[in-house]
């Protein structure tokens, strides 16, 4: 990511649901941290039926939804300025539509009618697959206590575009930034690669390109406190839903694919969205950035 998307306004899906107006309030505290505006966005669905007297039902109820959502939100964050968005198509442009370039979409874990299963199906994947823009999935239990810390998985020094962003995030909550990898050691046996360096040279060298990261974040960000963690595991999933127990925000990169062809997320992301005890950042990789098999 280039530019400051920390900068940019706040697109959340509105629909009703408990996570849908959860994952409100956290946008609006998102919004309150970036000074900048929170749009509300609800789909009707109802494109090329103007005149269909159920549209014009689904037009009230998403005009009902806005207003209450709006006024749950303002009388948590009374300073946050709101925009109200209905729009008649599938949830997933509209988002898209709203967001641009500059913004960053929040979604409930789980929602009802168009934006339900957000996440977690092929809805889901049309948002954070394609989305130029970071997408946040709010997750996690209310009484979560806030920890003063965001993590970060990243996999080597070339991650370096896209953690910029998380960095910004941290220094927004007056948080800390854990930078977390994990690698798999089984991955290297029998390759061309373990022939050259143990498993344990290998392991140095991710230490040393955590460092290198950790250095430039520092360098860069220099009222922000950044901490590196290697971590050897089979379950890359695994050991970052334990990190999300003691985190405020789990970010993970996304690489757009070919084309705009095929997945930005793999399994590690989709277990992370599923199992995650705070809220989970997708954040695009840079376009141009070399292809990576690894996951996420």
């Amino acid at each position: 990511m280039n530019h400051d998307a920390t900068k940019g306004p706040v697109i959340v899906g509105v629909d009703g649901s408990a996570q849908a107006r959860g994952a409100a309030l956290w946008a609006a505290g998102e919004a309150y941290r970036r000074r900048q505006a929170l749009h509300l966005v609800h789909a009707t669905g109802t494109e090329g039926r103007s005149t269909d007297d159920s549209a014009e039902r689904a037009r009230a109820v998403g005009h009902d939804l806005l207003a209450e959502t709006a006024g749950t939100v303002s009388g948590r964050f009374p300073d946050v300025t709101l925009v109200r968005r209905l729009s008649p198509g599938d949830p997933v442009r509209a988002l898209h539509d709203e967001a641009g370039t500059e913004g960053t979409i929040v979604v409930g874990h789980r929602g009802l009618g168009g934006f339900g299963e957000l996440l977690l199906g092929s809805v889901g994947l049309g948002v954070a697959s394609h989305a130029q823009v970071p997408v946040v999935v709010v997750r996690g239990e209310r009484d979560h206590a806030a920890t003063g810390t965001v993590v970060a998985c990243v996999r080597d020094e070339h991650d370096h575009p896209w953690v910029r962003h998380v960095a910004r995030e941290a220094l927004l909550r007056h948080a800390s930034l854990r930078l977390l990898n994990v690698w798999n050691p089984l991955s290297h046996v029998g390759t061309a690669l373990t022939m050259l360096d143990d498993i344990d040279g290998i392991a140095q060298r991710r230490v040393h390109e955590m460092h290198e990261l950790a250095d430039a974040l520092r360098a860069e960000f220099t009222r922000l406190t950044v901490t590196t963690e290697v971590e050897g595991g089979r379950s890359t999933a695994g050991l970052l839903v334990q990190a999300s127990r003691e985190a405020d925000l789990v970010a993970v990169g996304a690489h757009r694919p070919p084309l705009g062809i095929g997945r930005s997320v793999g399994h590690t992301v989709h277990a992370l969205l599923h199992h995650a005890h705070c809220p989970v950042e997708i954040v695009p990789r840079q376009v141009h950035e070399r292809p990576e098999p690894r996951e996420p």
